[in-house]
């Protein structure tokens, strides 16, 4: 399971903005010595906690600064994920349906990339899956009078390590699920019995040290990272990636090919007999796993911004349900239900690794073509500059020990206004003014910083030669989609008439 996760991990480049950023935070996390402070670009950078970060840079400092370890802490969320349904799915539906939805689950095109895709969606997905299997494990075993209170603090334990990875969802959406399951499965009595004192308090010690420090260092800390990151985010348009109600709907269907016709196929025609293990699930089993998904998408649905990766919780379910639909159709016979899902398992991981391989041939976004150039150079003391754009991930390929500055107009009144990279670095920037000072350079500054250097290195972005005419004057040694690097020489721009001797 974890190799097939991990196996193609390494292949492709870091994708930007978001592999850059949150694999450059945990980066900078080892440079600096900081563990506790998130930064980007030096600067300390709150938009989500740290559980991503602490297991990347961990993961760093062990195998080194390369793709596998910048991506393996998305591989140990979909791991959690994956054993959570298993686990849970073999004690109460028995080892034909855990094995097939297992398989299911990790043979999604969907699933399969958001494990080797290195944010926090992944992460945040597994600790939910894993919540929401031992609250209800929890729930099934006190009803046959079997010990449970270890999985149902166990429960609390994983949301507080949820809440570490991206926030609230990591508690409010398990509760959320397991609250309807209970309530129309007629189990109304057990929504008070899932609040535990111990289980609280082990949720607390487990996500509470981080946020209080955070607040006692950074006074603004709660309510830019509670109010604004969390509630106006989701409450508000005008942020990046607005789409409609409807966008999850395709997206799952195009990105769980080819497994979602199987579970078509498994409706039509339906025996009236079941798989040998169905006589042994509980009751509202089917129906937790429909609450779960309808929860998922439609919670993500409401917000205007919407990312494919936000559903990722729902995905342990959904192959809980095709896998449950072949083998009710198969009425127990393998080569019905459990051949079509072999078949179909095969195809979906062929599907997995072409989706890895088109994303290495089409994605042409990454700044690692500029090294070669930058490298050497900045081994001979010549420094480097932003305009207008932060490359996120060329600092993490660089393995770079200091932060870098970068030339826009910070002053600008519509730089609230945008969802973007400058946005990102102004706010990180309010939290520790005096370097922000230092890094986040004014365009009347421009021109000091070309005559500082005899050489001076600058990755701007594919406009910037508007408003730089000492951009536009010579072309740029490395062109990446949007992004361009110039080598200037002091001594020529002079002799050009671009900058005062």
């Amino acid at each position: 399971m974890f190799v097939w996760l991990l196996c193609t991990a390494g292949w492709r480049p870091l994708a930007v903005p978001d592999e850059g950023r949150y694999a450059g935070v945990a980066w900078e996390m080892i440079r600096s010595g900081d563990w506790l402070t998130p930064t980007l670009n030096g600067l300390p950078f709150f938009h989500k906690p740290p559980l991503f970060y602490w297991l990347t840079a961990s993961s760093l400092s062990v195998f080194g600064l390369n793709l596998v370890a910048a991506r393996m802490a998305s591989v140990l969320g979909a791991w959690l994920g994956a054993w959570a349904l298993y686990g849970f799915a073999q004690r109460w539906a028995g080892a034909a349906r855990a094995r097939w939805a297992t398989v299911a689950l990790l043979t999604q095109p969907f699933y399969f990339g958001g494990a080797q895709y290195a944010n926090l969606d992944m992460l945040v997905a597994g600790c939910i899956t894993a919540t929401i299997a031992l609250a209800a494990h929890a729930v099934l075993l006190a009803e046959k009078g079997l010990p449970h209170r270890a999985s149902l603090w166990g429960a609390y334990a994983l949301a507080g390590l949820g809440l570490l990875a991206k926030g609230l969802i990591g508690l409010v959406l398990p509760g959320a699920v397991l609250v309807l399951w209970l309530l129309l499965s007629g189990r109304w009595r057990r929504v008070l019995w899932l609040i535990s004192v111990p289980g609280l308090i082990l949720f607390a010690l487990v996500a509470a040290p981080w946020f209080v420090l955070m607040q006692r260092l950074y006074p603004d800390f709660f309510h830019y990272f509670f109010v604004y990151q969390h509630f106006q985010r989701f409450t508000q348009t005008g942020f990046n990636n607005a789409h409609p109600i409807w966008f999850y709907v395709p997206l799952i269907m195009a990105l769980t090919l080819p497994w979602w016709p199987v579970w078509i196929w498994s409706k039509r025609g339906q025996q009236p007999t079941t798989a040998p293990v169905a006589s042994e699930q509980p009751a509202g089993l089917n129906l937790l796993m429909w609450v779960w998904l309808v929860v998922i998408v439609g919670f993500f649905s409401l917000p205007a911004s919407k990312l494919p990766g936000y559903v990722l919780p729902a995905l342990p379910p959904l192959a809980y349900l095709m896998a449950d639909g072949a083998l009710r159709r198969s009425a127990g016979r393998w080569w019905e239900g459990g051949r079509a899902i072999l078949v179909t398992a095969i195809v979906s991981a062929l599907a997995c690794v072409a989706l890895i391989g088109a994303a290495v041939r089409y994605d042409q976004q990454s700044t690692r073509p500029m090294v070669p150039i930058v490298q050497p150079l900045l081994q001979q003391g010549v420094p480097l500059l932003y305009v207008d754009e932060f490359a996120y991930d060329l600092p993490f390929y660089l393995g770079l020990r200091q932060p870098l500055p970068m030339v826009a107009d910070w002053q600008s009144p519509d730089l609230p206004l945008h969802d973007n990279d400058q946005k990102e670095l102004f706010d990180a920037g309010e939290f520790n003014q005096p370097l922000a000072a230092q890094l986040l350079i004014r365009p009347d500054q421009w021109h000091v910083w070309l005559c500082r250097a005899p050489r001076l290195m600058v990755v701007a972005s594919d406009e910037a030669e508007r408003d730089y005419p000492e951009l536009a004057w010579q072309a740029p040694q490395v062109v990446v989609k949007r992004k361009r690097l110039w080598v200037l020489d002091r001594a020529t721009l002079i002799n050009h008439g671009l900058i005062c001797p």
